[in-house]
């Protein structure tokens, strides 16, 4: 990605003419140069020599990159010791909400993943040309990020004159500045929404030598589906990582890649993850109507739609459509997000005679869906996401039967797999089917992801909540002070009005906050938490502000069915007596009537273990811990449901509120 479509000294930008600027512009603009664009640029350089020209040192960037929001900052200029990011709103009469939230973002998004600005004074500002004058007050937000300012375009000039009064530190040398490296980490609304432009992993992921490159298990995985087409041979490839490692952001981008690659191959992204689906196929739709907007054109909802709902498909009506025709599909490369999560044979035999009236279905989810695919006459890829200790639902199965059935009915498939699925017990427990894997598989570590850069302020989240977990304090508490405590907030509190509080203090422009609880947290309702209340996904994780279903609200909760496979930067985890820490153990209980029911299966205390795990591990950049105080006249909310936990949590150095 070109870092900026035009750079240059200040001084030097003031001499050079307008129309050789404008051609530089030009040069690099992806699309059709219209004339609201050109006189837009025009305006802009007009309005920026006559403000700077008293400045003889400095620097000046136009159309400056900002890959994880896969999007580019009107301006960004370097005085002395300041970095103002500009946002120009051409011939507006208004300082319209949704700028003024796009250039925090801006500002923000510099001051998280671009090395150069972590300790720099920015500046963001919105320049509304026509706009009446506001009075503007110079003050941080965080650390060195001040408020955004609000200028026409007569008091622009001031503006900057005020900011660069407020005293001189040390000089930016602004090409070191450029070049400085970016570490983005988008969310995977933001990188689906990205990749879907045309964005690829490599210009919206992190690739610091602290985290796994993802576009180096990309090339694998391209690497196999190309030696499958080659030789005619089918295959099946799994790709393993931790929570927020970017396992679907890998399977977003080779669907993305593969769908136009000729006319005889199409990829597809399936997942049974409902709410993801909705989430992603929204996002996309509601990015592609306003993208054609921009570019004056005009596309209808629905017709945005057609196209994004064949890149995202539920993974059952996938199956659904497999049902009806013994054809093979018209995909040729399959990518399964949250693999482990497909049915079981008990499971999916059991829908099928419920829903499909199909008594005699004697086949899990995963052979099912392979076997679907083994109708190709040729070649296909099979890509299967998994998530290690992430079943969180009756009936998932888990990796196990995949291999399962690959041994049992498959074995001329072709198998590739990350080391960990045969060394790590949280992915395949049968020693039996590591055995026919290490034989049979070809085994390669590129194909695990182990470092999470969900929360790009630790990476040490997923380690930290899994020794939490195993009840493992040595452990938890060395991370903790090691890595979380001055980088990750992470508070626990017994008052919700407090937690609720913290939240809505934290979220700066377009980042978004949210509660969650566990789905068997039955009584947390007292609180007015109630997770028998469904949401509506695409309205909670993308409506804005002003919208009371949104996640900002703090009034609809999302639980482990919702969330999973998404995140928000900042989260509120109810945690309620479904899942306490009782005489140095964890007790696994579900609410049937009017009390508590101890559960007594593995499996069904494995799949709440996971809901937690899932819960503490959505926040991208800090969370505050609920466990309310006990209650002496209720039954079902007795002080020892809690009090435990809420000790546990603070021995390991978490602080109260």
């Amino acid at each position: 990605m070109q870092r900026s479509y035009y750079s240059n000294t200040i001084s030097k930008f003031i001499k050079e003419d307008t129309n050789k600027i404008l051609g530089e512009l030009a040069r690099y603009h992806n699309h059709a140069l219209e004339n609201l664009q050109k006189n837009a640029w025009i305006k802009q350089i007009e309005l920026l020599k006559q403000a700077f020209y008293i400045y003889t040192s400095g620097h000046i960037f136009f159309e400056f990159a900002i890959p994880r929001m896969g999007k580019r900052v009107d301006n960004i200029i370097i005085v002395n010791d300041s970095i103002f990011v500009i946002e120009f709103k051409v011939g507006s009469t208004t300082y319209d909400n949704n700028a003024i939230e796009q250039v925090i973002d801006y500002a923000q998004d510099l001051k998280n993943f671009h090395e150069g600005s972590h300790t720099q004074k920015l500046f963001p500002i919105l320049i509304s040309t026509e706009a009446k004058s506001v009075e503007n007050k110079i003050e941080q937000l965080q650390d060195k990020l001040y408020k955004p300012l609000l200028t026409n375009k007569n008091s622009f000039l001031n503006i900057i004159k005020e900011c660069l009064n407020l005293g001189e530190e040390h000089i930016i040398c602004p090409l070191s500045w450029k070049d400085s490296i970016y570490k983005p980490t988008p969310t995977i609304i933001e990188a689906a929404q990205a990749l879907y432009k045309g964005h690829n992993v490599q210009e919206i992921s992190r690739s610091d030598s602290g985290a796994i490159n993802l576009s180096i298990t990309t090339d694998k995985i391209n690497q196999i589906i190309n030696s499958s087409k080659e030789t005619n041979k089918k295959s099946i490839c799994f790709i393993t990582g931790v929570p927020g490692a970017g396992k679907t952001l890998a399977g977003l981008n080779i669907a993305n890649e593969r769908m136009n690659i000729d006319e005889k191959e199409h990829a597809v992204f399936l997942s049974g993850n409902g709410p993801l689906v909705d989430v992603l196929r929204e996002a996309l739709t509601r990015d592609e109507v306003n993208n054609a907007k921009m570019r004056g054109k005009k596309l209808t909802k629905k017709e945005a739609a057609i196209k994004t709902h064949a890149f995202i498909q539920n993974i059952h009506h996938f199956r659904d459509d497999s049902l009806v025709t013994n054809k093979a599909p018209i995909e040729k490369v399959i990518v399964f997000d949250e693999a482990q999560r497909a049915w079981n044979q008990e499971q999916t035999s059991s829908f099928m005679k419920r829903k499909k009236g199909q008594d005699d279905f004697e086949s899990s989810e995963p052979r099912f869906l392979i076997d679907v695919m083994n109708r190709h006459q040729g070649w296909c890829t099979i890509i299967c996401l998994i998530g290690g200790g992430q079943e969180i639902n009756t009936g998932e199965a888990g990796l196990e039967e995949w291999i399962s059935s690959l041994k049992n009915h498959f074995q001329d498939w072709n198998i590739y797999l990350s080391n960990s699925i045969v060394e790590d017990k949280n992915y395949l427990r049968d020693n039996t089917l590591k055995d026919w894997l290490n034989e049979s598989a070809n085994i390669d570590k590129n194909l695990h992801l182990s470092v999470s850069v969900r929360s790009f302020r630790s990476e040490k989240l997923s380690d930290f909540i899994h020794s939490i977990l195993d009840i493992d304090r040595t452990k938890a508490t060395s991370l903790y002070n090691n890595f979380l405590k001055n980088d990750y907030p992470i508070l626990v509190t017994r008052d919700f009005e407090k937690a609720k509080k913290w939240l809505n203090s934290k979220a700066i422009g377009s980042e978004r906050s949210g509660v969650v609880a566990s789905s068997g947290a039955y009584r947390l309702r007292p609180f007015g938490i109630n997770v028998k209340n469904q949401i509506d996904a695409p309205i909670w994780f993308l409506n804005n502000k002003d919208d009371i279903r949104s996640s900002y609200f703090n009034e609809e909760v999302a639980t482990e069915f919702d969330i999973q496979g998404l995140e928000l930067d900042w989260t509120c985890v109810c945690w309620d007596g479904d899942f306490y820490f009782h005489n140095n153990q964890w007790m696994f209980r579900k609410f049937k009537g009017t009390k508590w029911q101890n559960i007594n299966k593995d499996i069904i205390k494995n799949y709440l273990l996971n809901a937690y795990r899932v819960l503490l591990t959505r926040a991208r950049q800090g969370m505050i811990i609920f466990i309310p105080n006990g209650s002496v006249d209720d039954k079902t909310r007795l002080s020892e449901f809690y009090d435990e936990t809420f000790n546990y949590i603070k021995e390991i150095g978490i602080q109260e509120v």
